[in-house]
Order: C-alpha cells, then structure tokens, then sequence
C-alpha cells in the first residue's frame, strides 16, 4: 500500500508531465483509428470450419468470384437492358453479368426461350441478371463496385444482394458514429452536471475517459480491422463503464483533503491509492464480463471482448494517471464552480427501504417467474438484412425481387465438374422438386446436356466450371434465416450428397442458418462462463461462498427483467443483442453491488449490527450507484433513440434500460438479501465480522449464560429493569446491615 501511495505522490507532483505525454499519446492514436479497417460484413466472423465458409473460399480460388448481387430492371428495352449489362461489366472488379444474351440472342422473343431461363430472368415488364464480383462480400472492392454500379443505373434499377446489404451498412455507419459519440457525451454531461457537486468536474471527466477511448481505438491498428458495431459501441460503452472509477477518485480527493487540509498533492496521492485498489478490484469483474465473449465460436465476440477489455484497462490507467493531474490543474476552478448536487442527502429514501426489506423481497419473488418465463421466450431474428430501414437501396431491391419474381433467396450448390450428366440432371430435378423452389439454373439449363465441352462458350465455361467444380444457381421463395429456407436448405443438402459426397450448399440463406446454429450454442455457454468467471472473482475477493451467489442472482435477475421486456411488448431483438447483453450488464453492473457489498462488509468488521451495517452501507453508497447508473443510461439512451441500425440501436436499448433496472434492483433487493442472509453470509465468509465483532459477540454470548434468562427475553422493557436494579439494590443494603450487626 506505501508503494501505492508513492506512486500516487509521483503522480500529482509530475501532473503537468502526464498531461503533455497523454496529448502527445494522441497522435499516433488518430493514426491508429484512421488506418484500422473496419468489417461491416457480420458473416464474415462465422468460423472457418463451416462448409458454408470454405464454400465461399472455393468461389474466390476456383472461380475469382465471391459475391453476387441480383439486378432487377423495370420497364426498359432490351436493347437498353443490353447496353446496362455491359455498362455495369466494365465496372472494376465485377467478374461477369450473368443474363439471358448469354445463352440466347435478345432478338428472340422472351416467349421462345426455355422455361428455365424464361422463368428465372424474365417476369412481366421486369428482367434480372446476376452480378458476379471478384472478391468476397464485405470487401472494399466489392462494396465500392455496388457504389459505382448505383451511379451508372436509374431509377428503373434495383441492386440486391448481401453486397448491397453491407454497402448500405457501411454508409449509415459512416453517417451516424460521429453523432452516436455526439449524443453519448451530451446526454452524459447533462447527467453528471446533475449529480455531481462542480459544473467543472463533468468536463474534466469526459476529457480523461475521451482521451482512454481514442488510446483503445488507436490502438485496434494492431488487431487489423474491426466490426462496426465493435466501433460503434466502444466509445458508449466506455464511457457509460468507467465513469464510476472516475466518481471514486473524486470523492476520495475530497475525502482525503480533509484528512490533509492544505497538502493537495498528498491529498491526492492517497486518493489515487485507494481509487487504484478499489477499482482495479471491480474492474476485474468488467473485464471478465467481456473476455468471456472471447470463447465465442462466432468471432465477433472475440472482436468487441478484446477491444472492451482493453478499454477498461485504458479507463483504469487514464483514471488514476490523466484525471488526477486534470483535477489538480484545474482545482481552484472546480472549487469556484460548485453547486449542490440533485442527490445530496438520501438517508430518508435509504431508512424507507432498508425499513420495508419485506416488501422487497415479495416484489422480487412475485417477478421472478414472469422475468424467466420472457427471456426465455424473447423472439431473436437472424437476418441482418432486417436490422436495416426498409427505405435503403438494398431493402427496396429485396421487395423488388420478392414482389416481381416470388424471388426470396439465390442458393448455389458446389459439385464435381466430373459428375455424370445424367445423374447431374436427375439431381437437379430433385431439387427443383423440392418446397420453395422456383427454378435452377446449370450448364445444362443454358446449353443442354449434350452439348461437347469443347463447343461451350468460354465466358459460360468461366462462369460455371472451375478446375474442380461446377456450379449450378436456386432461386428460393423463402426469405432468408426462416424456418421455411432452413427447412429447404437441408432438404437440398441431403439430395445433393446423396449424389456427391463432396457437393455444397453455398450462399446467404446457408450462412444465416450456420449463424443461427451457432450463436445459439454461443450464447448458453458465454452466459454461463461469464457468471463463472466473475462468481469466482467475487468469491476470491469477499472471501465468501454466500456472496457471490447472493450478488449474481441479483444482476441475473435484473438481467432476466431486462430480457423479458421485447417479449410482454411483441418485439423481435437482433441475434448480436442477445448474446452480448446478458455478459456486457453483468459485468458492467455488477459494480454496484459490489460497491455495497464492500461498505456492508467493512460496517460488519467494525463491530456493527446487521441492521446497522446495512443501513449505513445502503445510504452511502447509494448516491454513488445511481450517478454511475444514470451516466450509463445517458450514454446508451440517446444513441439507441438515434441509431437507424438495429443492431445498434436493440444493443444501446438493452443497455440503457439494464442500467436503470440494475440499479433499482441493487438498491431495493440487495440489502433485503443482506437482512435475511446475514447469518448464513457471516458463517460462510472467511474474516467477514472481524476482530472488533467477534469479541462483541463473544461478550454478548457470555452475557447471556451469566444473567437470568428474563432480561433478555421478548418482556424485557424499562419497569422490569427498575423492579431488577431496586431488588438488587436492596439486597446489598440487607447485607450491609447484617455485616454491621455482626461486627
């Protein structure tokens, strides 16, 4: 602890050095965050062991083609159509434009062609054709194609596609992440202006976590690139995170300016010391909330864990290095600027609360079920298409596809260019059988089954044959990640392998039911690792068995209420939202517990009683929980009412309205949990009542075996105590006197 103070001493005394190297830090900071790629392709992070995914690997080497999207064009010529199709083939990195000049001259009427193609480019006054890129979904080149072949088409043509779909993401996220920090820092202010005791302190706060979160994004440089949404979060959830490290150091500062009145700097260096003690405690639980995303089989688990995780260490070391030199600098400044907080004084709402504990604990046993019952049945959607406003290019393209061609998905399927063409065809007539299926198109459906290879024309050859493979095309009925299309997808799969071992399944609607499958394991077992991991710190910590269960039951059940709202109020949540909430509120949350946890146990050691533990723990570190639970609301709140990205907008939702409940239930249930389970917690806590309380217990339980049993008992009052004093006052003057007359 001397250490710790010296270190804190150094701090202060060297505060203007610290504030020039956190400025200069800044610089290669921004280089970071401008040169760090950022993934809109949330696909992309499934694992690499999927068919699906080596699939989409097979496309890129085999073909040079990883992403496709369907261009619907109405009421145009197809003279014009002609001329479109090779506007949009000279557009850099779009391989080919798969059309129906492709296997017919268009002077031939549309009434003439093969069902097949009729049906699959042909519908009224519109027609299709397919745009094949040279690299994968979510890369720049193909996103900047898409952007480029938007230019080049009117309003007459629609651009689908996932492409489309990640092209659209990236520029709303373009548009909206400078606001969403905007919005997170105004509402934060107000809030902290509100509950704080200077109109300065607000500002110098914001600044030391500000600097934090540039030094965590700058520093993602070295992870290589990350997901939108990691970049969208980091900052709201920083500051929404770690602004109760910088409330602790504060009001240790004024604590301990009273402790050394005039010696600022040694004010502060025990401010700093015990702000770095108590907070590197809590923010253990924080960060192994977040690196339980880690074990995530779904990378973009791993991609928000790291850079949260190291967010929070950035927030600890700016908390006790750059605020305390910031406080110091401006601390004439922050006297001048005082004002009395909004919540100053709350002994009377802490004496009402901790009075009617009953109440409490009734209200949580009546809400538990219905909470349980409403998480468990939340509607979660897969398709990341739907987290988009439908106004957007790429949502307007899918209604076109679905309302002018029954168009809802293109399947593709991977097969042995060897295979023999008779079973070939028998197995696409399987899979034109099967439900929800338009059409198919193959080298057969172009050309026919018995057309040489030498005689197939190279840019159909190119197209559908690689190497090894051969390619065939399935217009689906059903939109993507239903019931419907997984139900057909595996139908399609069964009858492909049944002919070729090898065969695959590849496109959008596989990858969203591989998603599907694999964020629903993912998020049982990061919900469970994540109350391991931090019932295990609290354990260590406390000492205790008692607690830790205690104090998780309390956040999960909060996080229960949380959960069950969209159910009572008929909304679907986003699959990203689901999985990383449970894990982000409790570790984020359960601070407050611990900070109440922490001042009952000190009260306890002290001597204190139960009731009288509680009563002070509760008041005391009330005002603190529902600053930090405010700034976190603030920060989350006005971005989820902004964000137009649902996937933003259901995360920051949650998080706000957890921020809010966690705190209600911490003060409300936790210490009605303390009054009940006080016995059980002492005798399962190692040292919890110490020195001062046993030896008040010990004395207490002497008391009882020396004294009559009717001093102690439910009758005692003031008149039995006189009766007592009186009789025994008389007996001693009785035997005075006969002492008297015996001598």
């Amino acid at each position: 602890m001397i250490s710790v103070v010296k270190a804190g001493k150094w701090i202060a005394k060297h505060r203007v050095l610290i504030l020039i190297v956190s400025a200069l830090l800044m610089i290669p900071s921004f280089f970071g965050i401008v040169n760090t790629r950022v993934n809109y392709d949330l696909l992309s992070y499934l694992p690499e062991h999927l068919e699906t995914v080596k699939g989409q690997d097979i496309l890129v080497d085999e073909y040079g083609m990883g992403a496709f999207s369907m261009v619907v064009v109405e009421d145009m010529e197809l003279k014009d159509v002609q001329k479109l199709e090779e506007k949009f083939s000279e557009v850099p990195h779009v391989k080919d434009v798969l059309w129906y000049d492709d296997a017919a001259d268009i002077s031939l009427p549309v009434e003439m062609l093969p069902k097949d193609i009729r049906e699959a480019f042909f519908k009224g006054e519109a027609t299709m054709m397919l745009a094949l890129f040279d690299n994968t979904t979510s890369s720049d080149e193909a996103m900047d194609a898409v952007t480029q072949m938007r230019q080049i088409a009117d309003k007459q043509c629609f651009i689908s596609g996932m492409t489309g779909v990640v092209t659209d993401i990236k520029n709303l996220c373009l548009h909206e992440l400078p606001i969403y920090v905007v919005i997170a820092v105004l509402c934060c202010l107000l809030i902290l202006e509100l509950t704080s005791t200077s109109f300065l302190v607000p500002i110098l706060f914001l600044i030391s976590i500000g600097a934090a979160i540039v030094y965590n994004l700058g520093s993602n440089i070295f992870l290589g690139e990350t997901s939108y949404i990691t970049k969208a979060l980091t900052a709201i959830l920083q500051l929404g995170v770690t602004m109760d490290y910088s409330i602790f150091l504060l009001n240790s500062y004024e604590e301990n300016k009273k402790r050394f009145p005039g010696e600022k700097e040694r004010a502060m260096g025990h401010a700093i010391a015990n702000t770095f003690k108590s907070v590197v405690g809590s923010s253990v639980t924080t960060i192994a909330g977040f690196a339980a995303l880690c074990a995530m089989t779904f990378t973009l688990g791993r991609d928000l864990g790291i850079v949260m995780a190291k967010g929070v260490v950035m927030g600890v070391l700016c908390c006790v290095t750059l605020l305390p030199s910031l406080v110091l600098v401006f601390d004439k400044w922050i006297e001048k600027t005082t004002h009395r907080p909004l919540f100053s004084n709350m002994n009377k709402p802490s004496e009402f609360i901790t009075k009617h504990y009953a109440v409490w604990i009734v209200l949580f046993l009546v809400l538990l079920f219905p909470a349980i019952y409403g998480n468990n049945h939340t509607k979660i959607y897969y398709n990341i298409a739907q987290s988009l406003p439908g106004s957007l290019d790429s949502n307007v393209a899918n209604e076109k596809l679905e309302k002018d061609f029954e168009m809802g998905n293109m399947h593709m399927i991977l097969m042995d260019k060897n295979m023999d063409g008779v079973q070939k065809q028998k197995m696409l007539d399987q899979v034109d059988e099967v439900d929800g299926v338009k059409w198919t198109i193959s080298m057969n459906s172009l050309i026919g089954p018995s057309v040489p290879d030498s005689m197939i024309p190279d840019d159909i050859k190119s197209m559908l044959k690689s190497d090894h493979y051969e390619l065939a095309f399935i217009c689906s009925e059903y939109a993507s990640a239903t019931d419907q299309v997984n139900t057909q997808i595996a139908q399609i799969d069964d009858i492909v392998k049944s002919y070729d071992d090898d065969a695959m399944v590849i496109g959008e609607a596989p990858l969203m039911k591989d998603l599907q499958d694999v964020t629903d394991v993912d998020l049982t077992m990061v919900n469970v690792l994540s109350m391991a991991a931090i019932f295990l710190i609290i354990m260590i910590v406390f000492k205790s068995i008692s607690l830790p269960v205690i104090l998780v039951s309390v956040i999960e059940f909060a996080i229960a209420v949380n959960m069950a709202f969209p159910y009572y109020m008929g909304t679907e949540l986003p699959f990203v939202a689901s999985i990383v909430i449970g894990t982000i509120q409790l570790g984020a949350t359960v601070d407050y517990a611990i900070l109440m946890t922490s001042r009952y146990q000190k009260e306890r050691g002290r001597g204190r009683s139960k009731k009288e533990a509680i009563a002070i723990a509760h008041k005391t570190s009330m005002p603190s929980i529902i600053s930090s639970g405010l700034s976190f609301f603030a920060a989350t709140f006005g971005v989820a009412c902004y964000s137009k990205v649902d996937m933003i907008g259901s995360i920051c939702t949650l998080l706000a309205r957890g921020a809010i409940i966690s705190m209600i239930v911490v003060i409300l249930v936790l210490p009605a949990m303390f009054m009940i389970f006080d016995k059980i917690i002492c005798k399962t806590s190692i040292g919890f009542l110490g020195e001062k309380a046993i030896r008040k217990r010990r004395f207490s339980s002497l008391c009882r075996t020396r004294i009559p049993p009717l001093i102690f008992s439910s009758a005692w009052s003031t008149r039995s105590f006189s009766i007592c004093f009186a009789i025994k006052q008389m007996m001693c003057t009785a035997a005075s006197c006969l002492s008297m007359c015996g001598a």
